[in-house]
């Protein structure tokens, strides 16, 4: 075997440095790609880590929300169940004051024809009875009288006591 003629010889060892560069060029990158990867991965993580964090912290404070709402709920309906009680209490109430109200309705449509009678039971009471003078006189009228107490028929004749004006209304 002969021996590789020198260009050949300087052609593979050109080759064989091109090759080692190439090489350590490439392992060099993949040292930069794993670093990049890392702390890509890192970061990552870190950020996975918050989100989780804020995540947990989101779900507390919704369960917080939840927690007071529900405990709202529950002041809202016992109110509501508190008022309803009131009504049905003041309906009830209406219903056994309705029939008194009427009744102030209808005497307050009554009252002037009422303080008319009033006023002239008044009147006559403050006249008085008539005096007693001549049984024959017209204007004395005694139990013999038409206008004494009686029915006005003919057999009618009980005499009554005469009847004494007052307000005992």
């Amino acid at each position: 075997m002969s021996a590789p003629p020198p260009l050949q010889i300087r052609e593979a060892n050109a080759h064989l440095a091109a090759v080692h560069r190439r090489a350590a060029e490439l392992e060099a990158r993949l040292d930069a790609a794993e670093c990049t990867v890392r702390a890509q991965a890192e970061r990552l993580a870190r950020h996975d880590q918050q989100l989780r964090a804020a995540l947990d912290e989101l779900g507390r404070t919704k369960d917080r929300e939840i927690a007071a709402l529900q405990e709202q709920l529950l002041t809202s309906e016992a109110t509501v169940h508190s008022l309803q009680a009131a009504v049905h209490q003041r309906d009830k109430l209406i219903g056994q004051l309705q029939p008194r109200a009427e009744l102030l309705q209808d005497i307050c449509r009554r009252r002037s024809p009422l303080a008319g009678l009033l006023a002239a039971l008044a009147e006559a009471e403050r006249l008085g009875p008539l005096p007693a003078s001549d049984p024959g006189h017209p204007l004395a009228r005694g139990p013999s009288s038409p206008l004494a107490n009686s029915t006005g028929e003919k057999g009618d004749r009980v005499h009554l006591k005469p009847a004494v004006f007052g307000t005992t209304v």
